[in-house]
């Protein structure tokens, strides 16, 4: 079979083409045909040594999203059968509850070989089924991304609530999951862009209010303006300390702010509006099988499908790092396998 590895992590062009064999699935394992995976700016970071997390190791098979069919089946393997479509898991010992500290080495194409292959061999209870109305490609964008815009809706004392308003920061795979999954819940989205050109594409997709923030920098005097001076219930921070003192003005009293990225580099943050409107501030780390399943079946309730924005062939993958780098996308970028 063919496969990728990172042969160096100082760019890009550590991503070889490989040859390798296919493994025979042992006792609780089965053996996947990889049909689609997908990327996250997790996988630009890694490739480019600058992952804030444990650096892997060198060679190993990179991404953590895919997704595909099973072709074989170990001895004792009670859930799933030759046929059944599934993807991994993110955390590959993640089952459920709060993350246990084993969980951090647990990670797909970090701490652990990934998707970017055309066959994998899985452990049964870090694979999940998914929604039979998606694609293998669309399928292959829910186990980071996914996953963790609905643990963000879900995280803190309280779910959300309908009625309530979630602010999301730009168009990547997160704050994407974040605006679909809010607007079925019944929550008011306000969305934030640089780019006028996607304005469109996210009231489309049910954002209620888009501020493009390359025209107004303060944006979050915009959110505050747009809520009465009230604040959003529930920020679904993906930009990191670089927007985070903005998240923050931007909440409700007794309001949550989930912070997930680390993109926009570093700041000093003024703690006062945490103290003075008794924010809630979260730090999340994608999610459970547990988590994932339960998405899974709201995702099948609701039909709701994925945003695709561009797929590239296998033999393309690194093609498809740069244009995921260039950040010009909206939604998911793919690597058919």
């Amino acid at each position: 079979m063919k496969l990728y590895r990172l042969q160096s992590f100082n760019g890009f062009d550590g991503l070889t083409l490989q040859e390798g064999d296919i493994s025979s699935p042992g006792p609780r394992e089965v053996l996947i045909q990889v049909q689609a995976t997908s990327l996250n700016y997790r996988d630009i970071a890694i490739a480019r040594g600058e992952y804030g997390g444990a650096q892997p190791k060198l060679g190993i098979i990179p991404l953590s999203d895919g997704a595909g069919n099973i072709t074989a089946i170990g001895n004792e393997v009670a859930g799933f059968a030759v046929g059944d479509r599934v993807t991994a898991i993110f955390r590959q010992n993640w089952l459920g509850g709060p993350m246990p500290l084993r969980a951090v080495h647990g990670d797909l194409g970090g701490s652990r070989d990934g998707m970017l292959a055309q066959a994998v061999v899985l452990n049964e209870e870090s694979i999940v089924k998914f929604p039979p109305h998606l694609s293998y490609s669309e399928a292959a964008t829910l186990p980071c991304a996914a996953v963790t815009a609905w643990h963000a809706l879900h995280a803190g004392t309280a779910s959300l609530a309908p009625g309530q308003t979630v602010l999301v920061l730009g168009s990547g795979g997160v704050a994407i999951f974040a605006l679909q999954f809010a607007k079925r819940l019944g929550a008011n989205v306000v969305a934030i862009t640089s780019s006028e050109a996607k304005v469109d594409m996210l009231c489309s997709l049910g954002a209620d209010v888009v501020i493009n923030y390359a025209h107004k920098p303060d944006w979050q005097q915009q959110v505050l303006s747009m809520t009465n001076g009230i604040g959003v219930d529930r920020v679904i921070e993906t930009g990191g300390a670089g927007t985070l003192e903005r998240s923050l003005m931007s909440t409700a009293a007794h309001g949550r702010v989930i912070l997930i990225g680390v993109l926009s580099g570093p700041a000093r943050i003024d703690p006062a509006p945490i103290l003075l409107k008794r924010i809630e501030l979260i730090g999340i780390s994608t999610g459970s099988r547990d988590m994932f399943e339960q998405m899974n079946r709201a995702i099948g309730q609701w039909q709701l499908h994925p945003v695709i924005n561009h797929t590239f062939d296998f033999e393309d993958a690194k093609s498809a790092y740069d244009y995921l780098a260039g950040g010009n996308h909206i939604g998911k970028v793919i690597i058919a396998v």
